[in-house]
């Protein structure tokens, strides 16, 4: 039997980086090692979703996997990003992993940016949501169980009043004709606390919304003491 190739899922706390997780446990074809996250270690939050620390740690949890944390000062130029990085993918490879899976829909600079700085490194990006019509990608992931709140949101390209609510079926209808109901575009990031990815919900609680370098930022909480 031919052995699976390992695989490192990029994991921005978000709903597309849990699907992808969920995709590629479908199909079967990786051993799944692991999950990699950048994390803001001036405020110690997920690198631009704002999620805590505790609450990514749950996660990772709840599906099972170990995770691999990158620390990036704040502000951070791309040469620290590309160096830290660069440690991180020595790690990975050290582990035997030879694949890497993004989340990413449909931004080409941003696809050929990853397959650029991953050239050579012995690692293969591989892109299991590329090309899906994001309306009906985000009606999937709802209809499937996936439970994700608005953790950032844009307040030039969508209305503040969203911050912080549940993406629902009944949310998708109610945002701009002009936001991708993906995000994709960068109007929000969100972040999952339910669905077939994970073994069991994590007990999650919005709390305060703060507006820092432009962009919307809703708090949450994981606990045992938080109601599902």
């Amino acid at each position: 039997m031919t052995r699976k190739k390992r695989a490192m899922v990029s994991w921005s706390s978000g709903k597309d980086s849990a699907w992808t997780l969920h995709i590629l446990r479908q199909q079967n074809e990786f051993e799944i090692r692991g999950l990699l996250t950048t994390l803001n270690i001036e405020f110690d939050r997920v690198a631009m979703h704002g999620t805590r620390r505790a609450l990514l740690e749950a996660q990772a949890k709840a599906v099972g996997l170990p995770l691999i944390q990158v620390p990036l000062p704040w502000p951070c130029s791309n040469e620290i990003y590309e160096a830290a990085m660069k440690k991180a993918v020595e790690q990975m490879l050290s582990d035997g992993v030879s694949v890497i899976a993004f989340g990413d829909l449909f931004l080409q600079e941003i696809r050929a940016y990853r397959e650029k700085q991953l050239e050579g490194s012995g690692l293969t990006p591989v892109f299991p949501l590329w090309g899906k019509p994001t309306p009906c990608l985000a009606r999937e992931m709802i209809g499937a169980g996936l439970r994700a709140n608005i953790a950032c949101l844009d307040p030039a390209k969508m209305p503040e009043e969203f911050a912080g609510q549940e993406l629902t079926l009944e949310l998708l209808e109610r945002l701009p004709a002009s936001v991708d109901l993906c995000g994709e575009n960068g109007e929000f990031h969100t972040v999952v606390h339910a669905g077939p990815m994970f073994d069991a919900p994590l007990q999650l609680c919005a709390g305060v919304s703060v507006q820092r370098s432009g962009f919307i930022y809703t708090d949450f909480l994981v606990g045992s003491n938080v109601p599902v």
